[in-house]
Parts: C-alpha cells; sequence; structure tokens
C-alpha cells in the first residue's frame, strides 16, 4: 500500500512543571531525580536566608547543604500544611540557629554598647552603603539567635508576622515579641546609622534604631 502524502505530525505538547509538592511525592516514591530539581529551584533563595541569618557566606553555604541533607532524609515528615517553601525554609533556619548555638557570639558589654550609641556624627557620614549593611550584620551577629532570627525574616526578608511565625514555627506573638526586643537591643549600636543617605531604602532593622 501507498500513500499520497505523509500522515500529519502530531502537535508537540508541553507538559507543565510539576510542583514541588509533586516533586517531593516523587522522590519519596523512588524518583532519583525529584529532589535534584527542588535543590536546584531554591539553593539560591535559602541560600539567601542562611546568609542574612549568619552573615557569613561559607557558613551559610554549609547550613544550606545540612538542610537539604536533613529535608532529604525526613521528607515523608512534609505534611501539605504549608507550602514545601516554607517547609525548607524552616529546615533552614533551624540549621542557621544550630550553627549559631555551636558557635555564640560574645554579646556586648555595657561600655561597647555606649561606645556605640556615643560615635561621632562625622565619622559615620563617610560611611557608604556597603559599609552600612555590614555594621548591621555586625549588629545583628550580637543579638540572641531566636530574636536574630525574627529580625531577618521580618525586617530584612520581609516576611510577615504570620508568615515568619510560620516558619519560626512559633505563634505570631511570640515573632512581634522577639522582634521588639531585638530592635531594643539594636538601638545603641545603630542609633550612629539614623540619618545617613540611603538608610531610608535599607532594611526596617536599620530605620528603625
Amino acid at each position: 500500500m501507498t500513500y499520497s502524502e505523509d500522515p500529519p505530525l502530531a502537535e508537540p505538547t508541553t507538559r507543565p512543571a510539576a510542583t514541588d509538592a509533586e516533586l517531593l511525592s516523587s522522590h519519596l516514591n523512588g524518583d532519583p531525580d525529584a529532589f535534584r530539581e527542588i535543590v536546584e529551584r531554591h539553593r539560591e533563595r535559602l541560600w539567601v536566608v542562611a546568609l542574612r541569618t549568619l552573615g557569613d557566606p561559607d557558613e551559610a553555604a554549609d547550613a544550606v547543604q545540612d538542610a537539604f541533607v536533613s529535608a532529604y532524609r525526613k521528607a515523608e515528615s512534609f505534611r501539605g500544611e504549608a507550602a514545601v517553601t516554607t517547609w525548607l525554609r524552616r529546615i533552614v533556619v533551624n540549621a542557621c540557629l544550630d550553627r549559631m548555638r555551636r558557635k555564640p557570639v560574645r554579646p556586648l558589654a555595657e561600655a561597647e554598647l555606649i561606645e556605640a550609641a556615643d560615635r561621632e556624627v562625622s565619622l559615620a557620614d563617610q560611611t557608604d552603603e556597603h559599609e552600612i549593611a555590614m555594621e548591621i550584620e555586625a549588629a545583628l551577629k550580637r543579638l540572641p539567635t531566636d530574636q536574630r532570627a525574627a529580625l531577618v525574616l521580618v525586617d530584612m526578608m520581609g516576611y510577615s508576622v504570620e508568615d515568619a511565625a510560620t516558619v519560626l514555627d512559633v505563634p505570631a506573638g511570640t515573632v512581634k515579641s522577639r522582634c521588639s526586643r531585638g530592635r531594643a537591643k539594636l538601638v545603641p549600636m545603630l542609633s550612629h546609622l539614623r540619618g545617613r543617605p540611603g538608610l531610608g531604602r535599607g532594611p526596617k532593622v536599620a530605620r528603625a534604631c
């Protein structure tokens, strides 16, 4: 039998990308590539969360690695009550807090708090935005781990109190209280930045000081 013309080709179909929840389910069902896709999708954003929490790129990278290992091993703990990204952020923040607890930062002595509050304006005026960011990171490192994590999420990452509470797995009122106490402790450390050009575009944690 011969044909006068070739049969029409089937139209190519574009399959929608799998959701994070579908990928996690596939991982649990033995798909060796599913979790790798989750890592590729979210690694950079989670590293930013870790970096702002820890203030150290290498520590942040290690914390994210720890978090992904934990998520890989405990994927069955995901119950679908929140988005996969929220679940991953919670694991990353917990990994950061674990690292911060293992490497506690020396709290500022009272004399240092007074010195930070009394810095000369002329010196502060020479500080550019990068140096301001470094000062904010250094001040955040002086806070207790729970207050720092709350401030990073709410004031630096722009999370709502409710979303931060979901990530930290604590009540919203606890997040508000931690933010309030943390900001109060930052005031003497960052008050010399008040009125600095460009500070209005910075994180709320600095603008409040």
